[in-house]
């Protein structure tokens, strides 16, 4: 028997509409590339992205065809969300921090015939341009005055363009499984793979995000978007807003803790999401340059951390200078992102501090329409409870099948479920508690070692800026623990002073073989360490003569 209730397709054009007549006056504010104010609302974003998609069609773009974007966190950018996908064709996202051949080959790979730029990333095009054989046009996000000198011909002004063309009457009906946004892994091992979500997986995760147990996202909030447009379409964030009729506030390319302050203080901000390496200096900038007067002023009253595993110092940081708790999140570009949120249960409201920031620590329990599954080698289910460590698997309703261009459902195994890459276990309650990266796992005499654990004890040390822990053969027990850690500004720190610290917090055979201090570790576009060149760097190191082992500073 089939029920006797309306269906109608979940699009994008439903959130934006929403937000145009419910939420028409409610401000979205950003920092242009001149460092300006821009303000707009959700009633003259949702004009605009009817104009656009208009200008768009008008260019011979069709439904279905990629749009790609290389910008920053503005209105324009913003305004692209909806005018491209609620016409049915696809916002292809490109993270302008990554390498040039990176830039390169997920833009062909996604095959645009349209690059919307920003003006102060143009640059970075320019000697791309030749090579991106699929682009047409390239429209820069700005008026005509505004567009810098350069190499390139025939570049179309954003303002100019929306502003010339007449808004069409109403959004197309679209399938709802038909194909919205493109975006890319951040590719730490081989090419980055393309991950295409579909309206109903985009409407379904913002429903999930908005959430009392997730993000709790509503029209009473402004939320200070720090994570970039660019990185899984900003967690989200873009697309439930519009749901809820939140404030939006976009930074532009002004990530330093001085502009996020000014923000967060006048534009009345009260939730916040970013990678734990921003909220550092957020934190570190307050901790300077504030007074506990004005940080009890700020109106903010949560944040959301996720893109990296958060330190124990960074959820107590929080806590001393502005009384709030961390929401800790799990996911990859190919979950959406968001699987998991870190919300406590009733019980956990009897917990001392301390145990509570333990609780803080995980990676919190999956929201509803999202699976967990963690397996032994053998492929077998470890029960939840056990606290067993096992390899991470996840299905669901905004989980990927299948990479852009690859075989239908090549992307999970005969029982439908997603291979993570992680290593994990979960507690009685269902809490997810990763371990590490299964590339990244130490294997020690048949024994794992969790490199994020011993990170953490690490960075926890007054001394030390951040830590990497890395896998490295030994010719006795198969691998051993290297730590690298970077100090911060004036400081010292001996491998044995390092080692004392680390001895009460971890077994003993757990403990790092050699401590190497280093200036800089390196990264991947998306914040992430980038453990791949370390392991290369020093694969050597337990094995080689003892005046040949590299201790340089990594750069």
């Amino acid at each position: 028997m089939i029920g006797n209730m309306q269906a109608h397709s979940l699009t994008t054009a439903m959130l934006i509409d929403h937000a145009e007549r419910n939420h028409a006056q409610t401000e979205i504010v950003s920092r242009a590339p001149d460092c300006t104010l821009q303000r707009t609302t959700w009633s003259e974003l949702a004009h605009d992205a009817k104009r656009l998609a208009a200008a768009l069609t008008d260019l011979g773009v069709s439904p279905g065809d990629r749009v790609a974007t290389f910008a920053w966190n503005r209105i324009p950018h913003l305004a692209l969300y909806y005018g491209v996908t609620a016409a049915g064709m696809v916002l292809h996202t490109v993270n302008p921090r990554l390498f040039s051949d990176q830039i390169e080959y997920i833009i062909n790979h996604g095959g645009a015939s349209v690059l919307c730029v920003d003006p102060d990333l143009l640059h970075l095009i320019e000697p791309l341009a030749d090579r991106l054989t699929a682009i047409k046009r390239i429209i820069v996000l700005c008026s005509k005055n505004e567009i810098p000198d350069s190499s390139l011909t025939s570049l179309i002004a954003y303002d100019e363009l929306v502003a010339g063309a007449n808004p069409i009457d109403e959004w197309p009906e679209l399938e709802e499984n038909s194909a919205a946004t493109l975006c890319y892994t951040s590719g730490t091992t081989g090419n980055p793979k393309g991950v295409l979500y579909s309206h109903r997986s985009t409407v379904l995760h913002s429903y999930s995000i908005v959430a009392a147990d997730a993000m709790a996202l509503s029209a009473k909030d402004c939320a200070l978007l720090i994570t970039p447009l660019f990185h899984v379409n900003a967690w989200g964030v873009p697309f439930a807003s519009a749901l809820c009729g939140a404030k939006l506030v976009l930074p532009g390319s002004a990530l330093d803790g001085a502009s996020l302050y000014e923000f967060l203080k006048d534009e009345g901000v009260t939730f916040s999401l970013g990678v734990p390496t921003v909220w550092f200096g957020v934190l570190d900038y307050l901790e300077k340059n504030t007074s506990a007067s004005e940080r009890e002023a700020m109106a903010i009253n949560r944040v959301f951390v996720g893109g990296a595993g958060v330190p124990r110092s960074l959820i107590v940081r929080f806590r001393e200078l502005l009384g709030i708790d961390v929401l800790q999140s799990w996911g990859m570009t190919e979950t959406s992102p968001v699987a998991t949120v870190c919300r406590p249960l009733s019980k956990h409201d009897r917990l001392d501090q301390e145990a509570r920031t333990d609780l803080m620590t995980s990676q919190g329990r999956a929201l509803c329409g999202v699976e967990l599954r963690v397996e032994s080698a053998d492929g077998s289910e470890i029960p939840l409870g056990s606290n067993e460590a096992g390899l991470l698997k996840v299905r669901g309703p905004w989980v990927v099948s299948h990479y852009f261009g690859q075989e239908p459902n090549s992307a999970l195994d005969d029982h439908g479920w997603f291979d993570t890459g992680d290593v994990a276990w979960i507690d009685g309650d269902g809490f997810l508690h990763i371990t590490d990266r299964a590339k990244d796992v130490i294997k020690s005499g048949g024994e794992w070692i969790s490199s994020i654990e011993i990170e953490n004890a690490a960075v926890a040390h007054p001394a030390v800026t951040e830590a990497a822990a890395i896998p490295v053969p030994h010719p006795r027990w198969q691998e051993r623990p290297l730590l690298l850690i970077t100090l911060n500004p004036g400081q010292k720190l001996s491998r044995d002073e390092m080692l004392d610290y680390l001895k009460p917090q971890m077994a003993s055979w757990w403990l790092p073989d050699d401590v190497v201090v280093v200036e800089e570790l390196p990264h991947t576009a998306t914040g992430k360490l980038r453990k791949i060149d370390l392991r290369e760097r020093y694969r050597n190191h337990f094995t080689a003569d003892s005046d040949s082992i590299e201790k340089q500073a990594v750069s």
